[in-house]
This record gives structure tokens, C-alpha cells and sequence, in this order.
């Protein structure tokens, strides 16, 4: 038996037509799941699932407001109805508004919490059903080294990624008997789209980020193959509840 197959898995990868969303659904798929790839871009999500596809996987596209409740019941629904079963979940979709706290609005902070935590809990409580009908499942929740850390100019992607953990943990326990496993991954400092924009806003980050991450370099969204296909599969049964870092050592770094 191998333990990291996912052949006849179905995972919905919210978010996976770019950056650590899309590197984990091609994972996902080289083990042998089927994706679909939920996001707002049209556009980016065919290109997505024509990458996928490259990789000899099954993959469909649907277009979802990740924060709006008919929205995402509808993913799901349609995931099911087209791929007959979901097995795994991947609530990755997520933004920022890097600002110092007293410069927010109220309409910012509910923007960032809404898309990166709220999200979460809509696409959990959606597909619950369906993964009971499954006999089980997988929830992987993307967090954050801001999960762990604080930053000036981070409090509502800070406080939303911390938020990711202890959701998980709550769901870990909750729907464990219903042989539900839930677990959040914590990436470092990857190069996706958001940290260049990240390394344009605030000067010095990039060397900073340098000399503290042991492995000496930004991760790539490829490094979030490996965590995605263990979590997802037989091989994490008797794992749920934890928040595993995906960093090159960053959050280890004493200095």
C-alpha cells in the first residue's frame, strides 16, 4: 500500500489557480487526485487547470466568491456533481493590505478577515456534508508565519492567519469522529505574486528575509507540494490539529 496515493481523491483547492494554491494542486495531482481549482479569475483558473491537466490529472475550474455564503455552496455542489465525491479541501485563498494599524479603515480590516479567515469557515461548513458522505476527509488550511509573528504593518493578515490555527485546532477536534482531519501549514517567505508586491512596499525585506531563513533563499510554491500530498493522504490519519511550517528554518532562527 502507499500510503501518499490519492488516486480516485478529489480535492477542491480554493485559490489554486496561482502561487502556493496552484503548487499544491499540482502535488495533489501528481500523487493522483482530481482538482478543481475554485477562484475568482476565470481566466486564471482555465490556465490553471490546463497545467494540471499537463501533469496526466482531471481537473475543472469553478468561478467562487470565496466570501459569500450562495457562492460557495454552489463549489461545492458542483465540485461533487462533476468529480462525484470530495475528499479533500484546500482553503488557501487569501489577501493583504499592508498598513499600519491606525491607517486602516474598518472596510479594510473586514476585507482581509473576511477573505482570509471567514473563507475558511464557509468552505469547511460547506463541504462538511459532502465528506461525511465520503466516509472522511482532509482540510488543510493555509496560514502563516504571521501566525506566529507580528509585523507593523500586518494586523488584520496577522490576526486572520493566527485566527486559521485556532479555527483548525477547533475543527480538528470537532469533527475528528467523523474521521476528519484538519490541519494548517504555516508557509515562510515564498515567491508568489503577494510578497513581490510585499518586497516593493517595504524597503529592505528581501535581505532581511535573506538572513534569516537558514535554507538562504525565498521557498517556492513548489515547496508546498510535499506537505500538501502527506496531509491529504493516508500517511496523516493519526495527524490533525497541528500548524507544521513551510519556512527553510525561518521560524527557528534564534537571531
Amino acid at each position: 500500500m502507499n500510503r501518499f496515493d490519492l488516486t480516485g481523491r478529489v480535492a477542491v483547492v480554493t485559490g489554486g489557480n496561482g502561487g502556493i494554491g496552484l503548487g499544491m494542486a499540482e502535488g495533489l495531482a501528481e500523487a493522483g487526485a482530481a482538482i478543481v481549482v475554485a477562484g475568482r479569475n476565470a481566466d486564471k483558473n482555465a490556465a490553471a487547470v490546463k497545467a494540471i491537466e499537463g501533469k496526466g490529472a482531471r481537473a475543472i475550474a469553478v468561478v467562487v466568491d470565496v466570501c459569500e455564503e450562495a457562492s460557495v455552496q454552489a463549489l461545492m455542489a458542483e465540485a461533487e456533481r462533476a468529480m462525484g465525491r470530495i475528499d479533500i479541501l484546500v482553503n488557501n485563498a487569501g489577501i493583504n493590505i499592508r498598513k499600519r494599524p491606525e491607517l486602516y479603515t474598518l472596510a479594510e480590516w473586514s476585507q482581509v478577515i473576511e477573505t482570509n479567515l471567514t473563507s475558511a469557515f464557509l468552505c469547511s461548513h460547506a463541504v462538511y456534508p459532502a465528506m461525511k458522505r465520503a466516509g472522511g476527509g482532509k482540510i488543510i488550511n493555509i496560514g502563516s508565519m504571521m501566525s506566529i509573528f507580528g509585523a507593523a504593518f500586518t494586523s488584520a493578515y496577522a490576526a486572520s492567519k493566527g485566527g486559521i490555527v485556532q479555527f483548525s485546532r477547533a475543527l480538528a477536534t470537532a469533527w475528528a469522529g467523523d474521521n476528519i482531519q484538519v490541519n494548517a501549514v504555516l508557509p515562510g517567505w515564498i515567491d508568489t505574486a503577494l510578497t513581490r508586491r510585499a518586497r516593493e512596499d517595504v524597503a529592505g525585506l528581501h535581505e532581511r528575509v535573506l538572513a534569516r531563513t537558514p535554507a538562504g533563499r525565498w521557498g517556492t510554491p513548489e515547496d508546498h507540494a510535499g506537505i500538501a500530498v502527506f496531509l491529504a493522504s493516508p500517511a496523516s490519519d493519526f495527524v490533525t490539529g497541528t500548524a507544521i511550517p513551510v519556512d527553510g528554518g525561518y521560524s527557528v532562527q534564534g537571531v
